[in-house]
């Protein structure tokens, strides 16, 4: 059987919001479902164009690593600047799938 022993126990980590071990945690799931998200394009300079994702709540969602998934999935360049994602392709439903 799978049991685990009281050390093991002792040295899962726990969520601080939901209360259950990090591998069971869905809080950032739950703050997915919750957040309105604006995905757009802009024209930039030489008339490049940049899909901006913008409306994440940073409190709950990490920015960084789902820039990071988002630049990965499609296979393009982006950054995380205040608040929002700017990609450096036009994937607007790229995006909003994701």
């Amino acid at each position: 059987m799978n049991e685990k022993t009281a050390g093991e126990i002792k040295s899962m980590k726990v969520c601080e919001i939901c209360g259950l071990p990090e591998e069971l945690c869905v809080c950032e799931e739950i703050a997915r479902e919750i957040q309105k998200v604006k995905v757009y394009t802009v024209r930039r300079r030489f008339g490049k164009l940049m899909t901006i994702v913008e409306g994440i709540d940073e409190h709950d969602i990490d920015i960084k690593e789902l820039t990071k998934e988002l630049k990965a999935k499609c296979a393009c360049g982006g950054t995380a600047k205040k608040g929002q994602i700017e990609l450096q392709e036009i994937i607007k439903e790229g995006s909003k799938k994701f």
